[in-house]
């Protein structure tokens, strides 16, 4: 159920709900359910409540593997970890959509596409089915028009597919618009402002790499230079912070980006990029998470994010972790989720993404780490908080700065806001009356001992326990390449 803010303020909420009756109004609620419309995508959404009233829950997406031989794995880890999450936010889902989504390939239709994709689609219902959780509705989108996968053949689905019809004409088009919801482009765009270049401009911006490394790796090596670069960095990366944020807006989100790179010389992104993989550097420029300052530093991360060009891609999983952490804080699990998977597939074992990844997969509280690095900041010496200095003052080392990787017990228990700070909130409730669950393939393995669960592409992990108190990895680490909203 999407819980959407109201910036008219308030203390009290409005439900609007919109109940969902057939395959083509399931397949129109796809991109209102995950905020884009995806591609190339395996699509789980959970469905809650008895009696064929479905209230959705938690979804889950993956890219559709390119290999048929990866699909029966991949069925198994999607559906029992969109059911593990559920049950950790405290409500196992009763059933379950889901989609595949795929244009045609050259010389491919449509309807070749579903044809393919239908041994997937049966193991997604076989794999649901074992953990009790039938698959009611599994549908393919491609070409702009679906196909019912459980349709019994009795001539209610034309063999050429349904058309989707024009976007944002549906009810619930009309209510998601009322309800302040967006649907933010496609996945392609939503990533390509994340991507390193791949333009022109690249060489360039690699040379300027190449030649910040030799002058900044030494430093950063050395005990006694490391402070230094860590001053020398933040205070480039506020100036650079405050110029985006004087610059005039511009709509879009690609005019946008296009804007924040001309506004960025390749010799300082090639600074920025090398001292935020020193950890003391990326823990101080994380405290950029609120109020003023959240905004231009997102805009910040993600323009480093696109710098990382050529040998240098695997020194985006800083930035990309500290845009997914910005996103995250300021209320964007949309983008959030992305950045960090993005991070991992960067560098599978930065351990700063996995954390935050699996963090906001399981629905936890950004505040209680807001708090932490508030805490840190507040308490740095007054020499450590200088806006400019000079590159030619040493500074002496102060205390260590903390490490967000390493924390004994876990992410604390999110605190409630005081009522000064509630605002309104407005939901808007979409359930599916669904058919009933005998079209599915049943539930095939009762009394057998489910596969223990683990996301798609989990890797095992644990950080050095640490006795400050903040966060640590809880043991699987989180998932990276596969998207978990809850």
């Amino acid at each position: 159920m999407p819980t959407l803010p109201d910036a008219a303020g308030g203390q009290h909420e409005v439900t609007h709900q919109v109940t969902l009756r057939t395959p083509a109004e399931l397949a129109d609620a796809l991109p209102y359910l995950l905020g884009y419309r995806p591609e190339d995508s395996i699509v789980l959404v959970a469905l809650h409540d008895r009696e064929r009233r479905g209230r959705f829950g938690g979804r889950a997406r993956l890219g559709i593997p390119a290999h048929a031989e990866d699909w029966p794995s991949v069925s198994e880890q999607l559906t029992q970890g969109l059911i593990k999450g559920s049950e950790r936010r405290g409500a196992r889902p009763e059933s379950m959509v889901a989609y595949l989504c795929q244009e045609p390939g050259a010389g491919e239709s449509g309807h070749d596409v579903m044809e393919r994709l239908r041994p997937l689609a049966q193991l997604l219902r076989t794999a649901s089915g074992r953990l009790d959780v039938p698959v009611i509705e599994a549908l393919c989108i491609s070409d702009g028009r679906f196909w019912s996968y459980t349709c019994p053949g009795q001539g209610c689905c034309p063999p050429e597919g349904s058309s989707m019809g024009l976007p944002g004409t549906s009810v619930l088009a009309a209510a998601a618009t009322y309800a302040g919801l967006q649907v933010r482009g496609s996945l392609r765009e939503l990533t390509a402002r994340l991507t390193p270049w791949e333009t022109t401009a690249a060489p360039g911006q690699e040379v300027a790499l190449d030649t910040a490394s030799m002058a900044i790796v030494p430093r950063i090596l050395d005990d006694a230079g490391r402070a230094g670069v860590a001053e020398e960095a933040l205070a480039l990366a506020r100036r650079i912070r405050d110029r985006l944020a004087a610059a005039p807006a511009v709509p879009g989100m690609r005019p946008a980006d296009l804007r924040d790179d001309g506004l960025l010389e390749d010799e300082e992104a090639a600074t920025l990029i090398l001292a935020l993989q020193d950890r003391t550097t990326r823990d101080r420029a994380a405290e950029w998470m609120e109020g003023d300052e959240a905004g231009p530093a997102l805009r910040l991360w993600r323009a480093l994010a696109r710098r990382c060009v050529g040998p240098y891609r695997e020194h985006a999983a800083a930035p990309l972790t500290l845009a997914g952490w910005v996103a995250w804080s300021t209320g964007d699990e949309l983008e959030a989720r992305e950045a960090l998977a993005m991070a991992l597939g960067s560098d599978p074992d930065y351990l700063f993404a996995r954390l935050l990844h699996q963090a906001c997969n399981e629905g936890l509280d950004p505040e209680s780490i807001r708090r932490c690095l508030r805490a840190e900041q507040t308490g740095r010496a007054p020499s450590q908080n200088v806006q400019s200095p000079d590159p030619g003052v040493p500074h002496s080392p102060a205390d260590p700065e903390p490490d967000l990787e390493a924390e004994p017990h876990g992410l604390e228990a999110p605190t409630p806001p005081p009522a000064s700070r509630r605002r309104r909130r407005t939901r808007m409730s979409v359930s599916a009356s669904v058919r009933p669950p005998s079209r599915g393939p049943g539930p095939g393995g009762q009394g057998s001992r489910p596969v223990q669960p683990s996301r798609v592409g989990d890797r095992p992990g644990r950080a050095g326990e640490k006795a400050d108190g903040h966060l640590h990895a809880s043991g699987d680490g989180g998932g990276r390449g596969a998207e978990e909203d809850g």
